[in-house]
This record gives C-alpha cells, structure tokens and sequence, in this order.
C-alpha cells in the first residue's frame, strides 16, 4: 500500500531525515530507520509497513490496561511491527523487534469494518509501537472518529512534537509508558541514541508527550514494568510518583509486573515489592494498581464516601457501583453518593 511520508524531509545525497522521534535518523536510500517502519526509496521517504497490522483481537479495556476509562467494555486491538526503542526487556520482542514479524495488509477501513463488525465502539492501537506508524495512524484514528469510535493509544509516547501533537488530537484515551525516571537509562539501556553516536533525551521527550497528552483533553493513565535491575529502587519509583502527582493526583498509575523474555534474565519482579511501592504511592496518587500479580484485587473506590465503584480480578470487572452520568457530563458517579467519579465514560 502507498501513503505519502509525512515527518520525513529529504536532504542531500539521497538522505531522508526523520523527525517522528528523538533517534532523528539520517536514513540512506534503500534503508530503513532504526524503528523498521520508516524508510527511503530512491532519495524519497516511505513507510514500507502502512497496513501491516501483525495481530487483531477484541480484548477487555483492562488489558490495555486502562481501568478509568469506559470500564467493563471490550476493544478492537490492532498491532504493529517495529518499535524506536530497544528494551531488552520487551515482554512482545517477537513483534516489536522485528520488521519481518508477519501479519496481514489492512487498510484503515478495513480496521473500521471491522470494529463495527464486533460491535466495539473504540479501537486500541497497541500491543508494538503504534507511533512509529503514524500515517496509518492519523488515517485509521480520523476515520474512526467519523464512524464515532473512540481512539485509544498504548505508546512508550516517544515522538517529537510535531508527530505527538497531530496523533494526540485525534486520540480519546491513552496508557503511556513511563519505563523509569532516568535519562541515562533511557539513552543507555532503552535505546535512545541517535546514528550518530549523540545520546538524545528520550527521557524527556518521553515526559513532554505525557505533558501534551494532559494538556489536550486526552484521558491519560501511567504504566511503569517495574525490572530488577533497572528501575526498581523505592527512590526511583517515587520520582515517578511525584512526575505523575505534579500533573494530576487522579491519573491511574499501573505498576507491572516484569517477567524474564528477551535479553533480560532476572528474576520475576517480587509481588512483595511491587504491594509495598503501591502503598508508598498512595499517599501521593489517589489511584495506584498492581498488575501481572495472580489473586490481587485493584478495586476503584469513590474519592468522596470510599463505596467500591469498580471491582476487578484479573479481567472480569463489576461496575455496579458506578451510575450513570447526567446529559453532557463525562464521567461517571457514584451510586452510593452520587459524587462524580474519576471514571470516564
């Protein structure tokens, strides 16, 4: 399928630029991007991946994981291949690492029939990196705004500006990584050097896009994979805390359990550990949820009278105490007191 490069300039030599993310890559012709899904053609940008979608399911919104926003509900979930970051760690490396991961050709209708088909009223763009396939993006996202689907983005959120603030308008819910509080990390271990050797700040573009997302009406929620050896001191996980905290103390903070794959080979995070940084951050986060950790319970409680509004185990959700929303409102309330809740509708 053929779409016109968009965040891609040409300069000379045959060099095409790209501005989607921080990497910048200075892309030769007949090469791709350090991403898979970006390339040049004979001096002329291409995005060599546009349609190739490697999975296609309807799953539970929790297991985007999104627990704020339309709970209970099922969505389409489209993947992706490639990805602008390297983390060893990445528990979908078989898609995420590899441009060659198979699939099918869709186009954004395609997607859209699709939805309707199983009767979902939001598609997710998920499971690799969606962000790097941006045209795709931007046509299935607008489409899917004119059939009255909601758009949900799951994202490292490593993109320029530019690129951000055009996806970002277009989307109506998002779960974000924020995989640690570390700029070296980020450059060092994550993947966030440029081909020419100059670490870029990843780390930071990272926090910007969270910022944007915020700042544009875009319901947010907050995943950190918490891996021994990378991100797990109590002083780190705090600053993360503290980031989320500065830009609203009701956005839903999921820490995840990590699990050995790929090329990172310790031990499973301790569920013990994982409780205690979710107890540390309640008293600065109102809603704090520990995933991957077989039995527990992530119950959502009104913030006025502390009724249960949703509970949860594993994917099954009782949304019984949340009623519904008064005409134009956006979220729900609470069925004890009436209070307005911070679940979206």
């Amino acid at each position: 399928m053929h779409r016109a490069a968009l965040f891609l300039r040409e300069e000379t030599d045959d060099i095409v630029r790209c501005g989607l993310c921080p990497r910048r890559c200075a892309i030769p012709s007949g090469s791709l991007g350090a991403c898979g899904a970006r390339g040049n053609k004979n001096g002329k940008g291409i995005v060599p991946l546009y349609g190739h979608i490697t999975a296609l399911a309807l799953d539970p919104i929790e297991k985007k994981p999104l627990f704020h926003f339309r709970p209970g509900s099922m969505i389409l979930s489209a993947g992706f291949a490639g990805c602008n970051l390297r983390c060893p760690f990445c528990q979908n490396w078989h898609i995420s690492q590899s441009a060659d991961a198979p699939g099918r050709q869709m186009q954004p209708g395609d997607i859209i029939s699709a939805a309707l088909h199983e009767d979902s009223s939001m598609i997710a763009y998920t499971y690799s990196e969606p962000l790097v396939h941006a045209e795709f993006l931007i046509d299935c996202m607008t489409l899917a705004h004119r059939h009255g689907i909601a758009n949900v983005l799951v994202t490292n959120g490593c993109a320029n500006a530019e690129a951000a603030r055009e996806i970002l308008s277009l989307t109506d819910a998002a779960n974000i990584d924020l995989k640690c509080f570390s700029a070296d990390t980020y450059a060092e271990v994550l993947g966030g050097v440029v081909s020419t050797g100059n670490t870029v700040s990843v780390f930071e573009t990272v926090l910007d896009f969270i910022r944007l997302a915020r700042s544009m009406g875009v319901h947010v929620e907050i995943t950190t994979l918490i891996v021994p050896g990378l991100n797990d001191t109590a002083e780190e996980l705090d600053s993360c805390a503290d980031f989320i905290a500065s830009l609203g103390k009701e956005i839903p903070w999921h820490l995840s359990a990590y699990h050995p794959d790929y090329r990172w080979n310790a031990p499973p995070t301790d569920p013990a550990f994982i409780r205690e940084i979710k107890n540390r951050a309640a008293g600065k986060l109102a809603f704090v949820y520990a995933g991957n950790i077989a039995g527990d319970e992530n119950n959502t409680f009104c913030p006025h009278c502390r009724a249960a509004l949703i509970r949860r185990r594993g994917y099954q959700t009782d949304i019984s105490g949340l009623a519904a929303p008064a005409d134009g409102e956006r979220f729900f309330r609470c069925v004890q007191c009436g209070g307005e809740t911070p679940v979206n509708c």
